[in-house]
């Protein structure tokens, strides 16, 4: 599912590295834990972690980046071999990687880039961010195309969290890859979120009750949460669904819906399996501690384009 793309030295002193007959212990710190996505990582890190013979602690950050210094101070303190983190704010990244350099423990950034104060990026586990968007994008061009609506009466929204930077490329490579493809120049309204469906389904009433002349809605966003807010806030306020084509990315939420029958505006979903990203980190990890191999300084995951008709044979978990 995931490929390697070049691989960069590790230079920090390997001061809690294990012997390699010894027991590997690491840490899998995650931002919101709890959504679905996160919770599949975690399940597919332990799997792997198992399966390697390895310790693995998983904690949940949420969003509080004071956290996510905390659990890492304790996790160098515990000793800690090798370190994923999916920071709750890029902006703590130089600080992540500085304490993880003068322990001398392995750290790996997952889904979310981390950089040093020189700019350099730590090394990375999970999606590019923009080739995601592109798929999104062009999956909403051609269902606006099949649908024959025109830009006169359609209007896009684009909802995301605006300080993150995977979301900006993702929505940017959507917005590019429709206004290529659509064949019309549709408004694109963009509306910032916490990512969460609740917040997202918020601020899109806000914007849809302002644009009552609307007939015609095209919904993408950072992921399915806010994809799916947005739909739900479209549903709400009484557009049909026939009207509606939601583009997810995730599938885990847009599945829902069509696992029930449902007529949804919830159209497609491109699938990204956080339990890869969860395994390949852990297995990243284990082959610098125990192995020595440098750390890939990108290993990007595969996604593939489902719907109502495609989702359970991709494998998409739906529970």
């Amino acid at each position: 599912m995931l490929a390697g793309c070049s691989s960069g030295k590790d230079t920090a002193a390997p001061a809690q590295q294990a012997p390699k007959n010894g027991k590997i212990t690491l840490y899998y710190l995650q931002k919101q834990g709890d959504q679905q996505y996160f919770v599949e990582q975690a399940q597919g890190a332990q799997e792997k972690a198992k399966e390697l013979g390895v310790d693995l602690k998983v904690v949940n950050l949420g969003q509080d980046a004071n956290k996510a210094i905390t659990e890492l101070d304790a996790a160098v303190a515990q000793g800690a071999n090798g370190v994923a983190i999916v920071v709750p704010d890029q902006a703590i990244g130089p600080e992540v990687i500085d304490k993880a350099k003068s322990a001398g423990i392995p750290l790996i950034s997952s889904d979310d880039v981390i950089k040093d104060g020189t700019g350099k990026a730590a090394p990375f586990v999970g999606f590019n961010g923009t080739q995601m968007g592109t798929s999104v994008g062009q999956e909403a061009a051609k269902l606006f195309k099949a649908a024959g609506w025109s830009a006169a009466d359609t209007k896009v929204i684009s909802a995301f969290k605006q300080d993150l930077t995977v979301c900006t490329d993702r929505v940017n490579g959507a917005k590019a890859a429709f206004e290529k493809d659509a064949g019309a120049q549709v408004d694109v309204i963009d509306v910032g979120t916490d990512n969460s469906p609740v917040d997202a389904q918020n601020r899109a009433g806000a914007v849809i009750s302002s644009n009552p002349g609307v007939k015609h809605w095209v919904v993408w966003g950072c992921n399915d949460e806010n994809e799916t807010g947005v739909v739900t806030a479209l549903a709400n306020s009484g557009v049909a669904a026939n009207n509606i084509v939601g583009v997810g990315l995730g599938a885990y939420l847009d599945c829902k819906d069509w696992a029930a029958g449902k007529d949804t505006g919830n159209k497609s979903s491109l699938y990204i399996s956080g339990a890869e990203v969860g395994r390949t980190a852990i297995q990243v990890l284990v082959d610098k501690v125990k192995n020595g191999k440098d750390l890939p300084l990108e290993t990007i995951a595969k996604t593939q384009m489902v719907n109502k008709d495609t989702f359970k044979s991709a494998g998409v978990n739906c529970t």
